[in-house]
């Protein structure tokens, strides 16, 4: 325990200007300092102890931040503007990750708080290089990806959203959730270049194309050292450009787009092709496809999208209840149900569960998932009354 004393005696002493800049400022008193450090040596013996477990660091962090929280709305009510230790608790707390990471490798919730107090902190360089780190351990999470993908996809980085979208497929080949999700990406970004050239249209001034904007700071790069990365400047958060320097859609790019297979959903089409030959792929992993698409109502191309996955289902499952349920709410998709067009397609619906039920060897599921899909409607307010009893009659019907 000599060590573990002599290691925590070493990080508390780290604190002590900020301790006597407290004390001298008096945002807090000699028995409330000498209580923080009693704390933060508690603190530390545990992260320094040989079984320490990582509910013991976010315990740390936890109470470093509600410290911090208190010295804010002190500093308010005493009405002093500046303090030289400010940040010092934000470096604490990063610090802290730091080893926590370092002795918990493998705990992925660690890695999870910890991208998200960087996120929160706007600490991007710092969010990219612990992105890295993780993924580097943890190559084969799903989760991990998606969460690099989509901050890229958010920043406008499509090009490198895609690279780790496709980085992780090649890693996460058990389930298709990563490929689910990067169909999404693809289907939000077909959505944002659609409305993009609405506005364009309409005069109006829009961002940079998300396929063409790069937030360096973002990008995860697997072939640099991480000694590269800690000359690098911490907390500026990179986005994309708030307005383009001219129109975006000229006519040029206007053509350039139209010609575009991406702009018909070749992108979704591909990631559920290839989905669709790997060794997690069942009925089940085509229906998350298809809720997916079915949820993009303003995409041009979900039509066609929405086809070629029913199709595909058809052609590999044609008696499981995925596939039937898919086929029944096929004539509802993108359809209001406040809409004149809600009755028809609800009728076509109707006649396709009859024929559903008989023909599926899962009746019991199929009846589950047809339930499932009711019940929203039926919560709505004002839905008609016609609508109403008929769909409360077909859910009786299943349910008996």
């Amino acid at each position: 325990m000599a060590g573990v004393a002599e290691k925590a005696r070493f990080y508390l002493e780290r604190s002590v200007p900020q301790l006597r800049e407290w004390e001298a400022k008096e945002i807090f008193t000699k028995e409330e300092i000498r209580n923080i450090v009693q704390r933060r040596s508690d603190f530390e013996h545990r992260a320094l102890a040989p079984g320490v477990q990582p509910t013991d660091f976010t315990n740390y962090v936890a109470w470093e931040i509600s410290l911090d929280a208190l010295r804010v709305k002190r500093c308010e009510r005493l009405k002093i503007r500046h303090v030289a230790s400010q940040h010092a608790t934000q470096a604490r707390v990063l610090a802290i990750y730091e080893r926590a990471v370092t002795k918990r490798p493998a705990s992925k919730e660690l890695w999870l708080d910890y991208l998200t107090y960087t996120e929160r902190i706007r600490a991007t360089k710092r969010w990219r290089r612990t992105m890295t780190r993780a993924l580097r351990l943890m190559p084969r999470d799903a989760e991990l990806w998606v969460l690099a993908g989509r901050r890229a996809a958010k920043n406008g980085d499509m090009g490198t959203a895609r690279g780790y979208f496709m980085r992780g497929c090649r890693f996460c080949t058990v389930d298709g959730g990563l490929w689910v999700e990067y169909a999404r990406c693809e289907m939000e970004w077909l959505a944002k270049m659609e409305r993009n050239r609405k506005d364009s249209k309409k005069g109006g001034r829009v961002g940079p194309l998300a396929g063409e904007q790069v937030a360096e700071g973002d990008a995860i790069m697997f072939n640099v050292g991480d000694e590269d990365l800690d000359d690098e400047d911490e907390g500026a958060a990179i986005l994309p450009e708030p307005e383009a320097k001219e129109p975006v859609f000229d006519d040029k790019t206007a053509s350039t787009l139209e010609r575009n297979p991406a702009m018909d959903g070749a992108i979704p089409m591909a990631i559920f092709n290839i989905a669709r030959k790997q060794p997690f792929y069942n009925d089940a992993t085509a229906e998350l496809f298809f809720n997916l698409f079915a949820v993009f109502t303003k995409v041009s191309a979900q039509s066609v999208l929405i086809q070629h996955v029913l199709a595909a289902m058809q052609e590999d499952h044609q008696t499981a209840a995925s596939t039937w349920s898919c086929y029944t709410r096929f004539p509802l998709v993108g359809i209001n149900p406040y809409t004149a067009d809600f009755p028809r397609g609800l009728r076509e619906a109707l006649s396709r569960l009859k024929v559903g039920l008989e023909a599926t060897s899962e009746s019991t599921l199929m009846k589950a998932k047809t339930t499932a899909w009711i019940e929203p409607i039926l919560g709505l307010e004002d839905l008609d009354e016609g609508i109403r009893v008929v769909l409360e009659h077909t859910k009786a019907k299943l349910l008996a």
